[in-house]
């Protein structure tokens, strides 16, 4: 079954309010096994609701809409599908029985109010446990068509119950999508496409899909399957395939953010680390303290922004930082020195330095990107890695910070590796 969502609000399209409703559906529509193909997002206007419902017709079985069922005269969505139809709206006695009950004693029942329980003649009618308005579910001329209320409070138990029931008789037999997240970090989307493309150009089932996330790439692998140990089966093929040719780079089989396996590494080991932080200015630390129980793992960090608190704080030698023949505060000398000094102070296991140019204006008369990490051990050794980064100066903060994290990852997993 190939479906479509409508949207009806102008407030959505005037970016008034966030349509959360879409991803809420997509995700519930997949786990029957029905395929989106396409979201509209419609004003709250009857020639155009027409349009749109013409439109999604032509090309998906299912139509399913969330909006525009409210007491007011521009809540057109049952009217405009009922006239399109050439149907009826009638009275749904147990939903105006609770709207009147509800009202009782506190507003006057005025005839808008009992426009939330009317629905499409030969339609089921869907319970509203949380509001008033009633949904409809009906198929005509082999097109199904499933009316949610716009409120996410209202549509999600909607959805999830009645609708969902009623969903699932149409559909018979379902074979629901199975999903897996696979995560990396150190590699951008276009070069670990390029180390998958062989697969992905073969990809049937399961689907693969890569996508960028800020500082790191996920794939989503999909397949829909009679029982989840088939799913399981078959989506562990496919990861253990990609895991061959881009493993370096994979580090977590689920969809968590780096900054918690990393946590996670650290706790499970007994280890601590610590940072010092120039261009980032504590964003490794934000990242990891944003982690449930990283007090356990991570003992605190340096921000060192200037070459005075580089020195001040971290002992930085002077004539690293500042002379002619100085390689200056964004080299690879300097944050060497920055983690052997985090490493004295912190009295940490692993402690990491990032400094570099972050932008939009180069220093030292070095570009914007240029970022230096080093990672340090607790009588191991030290790496230092030049990264040169693009974007503007959040993406460059933030992918300095991911990188930062997955050397240190790499550290932690015993993977030694050529910079």
């Amino acid at each position: 079954m190939k479906a479509e969502i409508i949207a009806v609000g102008t407030e959505l399209l005037l970016g008034q309010i966030v349509n959360t409703n879409a991803q809420y559906l997509s995700q519930g529509l997949a786990a029957l096994g029905i395929d989106v193909y396409f979201q509209t997002v419609v004003g709250d206007n009857a020639g155009r609701i027409r349009q749109a419902i013409e439109t999604a017709r032509g090309r998906a079985d299912l139509l399913l809409f969330t909006g525009g069922l409210g007491p007011t005269q521009d809540d057109l969505t049952k009217d405009v599908l009922a006239d399109y139809l050439g149907r009826k709206l009638i009275v749904h006695e147990p939903s105006l029985k609770k709207i009147e009950e509800r009202l009782a004693g506190k507003l006057m029942l005025i005839e808008s109010n009992r426009r939330q329980a009317l629905m499409i003649e030969g339609s089921e009618p869907l319970p509203n446990e949380t509001g008033l308005a009633v949904g409809n579910a009906l198929t005509a001329d082999g097109t199904h068509y499933v009316l949610l209320p716009g409120p996410p409070g209202e549509m999600k138990p909607m959805f999830d119950g009645p609708a969902t029931a009623w969903l699932l008789r149409q559909l018979g037999e379902s074979r629901p999508l199975y999903s897996m997240t696979l995560r990396f970090a150190g590699i951008g989307e276009s070069a670990l496409e390029d180390l998958l493309i062989d697969l992905i150009k073969r990809q049937t089932d399961p689907t693969i899909a890569p996508y960028a996330k800020e500082g790191e790439v996920a794939i989503r692998l999909s397949t829909k399957a009679a029982s989840e140990a088939e799913a399981a089966a078959r989506l562990g093929e496919t990861a253990a395939a990609i895991e061959r040719l881009a493993g370096r780079y994979l580090y977590a089989r689920e969809d968590v953010p780096l900054e918690q396996t990393v946590v996670n590494l650290l706790r499970a080991s007994g280890k601590t680390a610590a940072a010092a932080e120039s261009c980032t200015g504590g964003l490794l630390a934000e990242l990891l303290t944003s982690v449930p129980g990283s007090s356990e793992a991570f003992a605190g960090g340096f921000v060192v922004y200037t070459n005075a608190m580089k020195r001040n704080l971290l002992g930085v030698p002077a004539d690293l930082l500042e002379g002619p023949d100085a390689p200056g505060a964004v080299s690879a000398q300097t944050a060497e020195a920055m983690a052997a000094r985090t490493l004295e102070r912190a009295g940490s296991d692993y402690a990491i330095a990032i400094t570099g140019v972050a932008g939009p204006a180069p220093s030292e008369g070095k570009p914007p990107g240029l970022v230096y990490v080093a990672v340090a051990e607790r009588g191991g050794r030290t790496e230092v890695h030049e990264l040169k980064l693009s974007g503007g100066r959040a993406g460059i903060r933030l992918r300095a910070a991911k990188h930062a994290l997955y050397r240190l990852w790499e550290r932690l997993n015993g993977i030694v590796k050529n910079s």
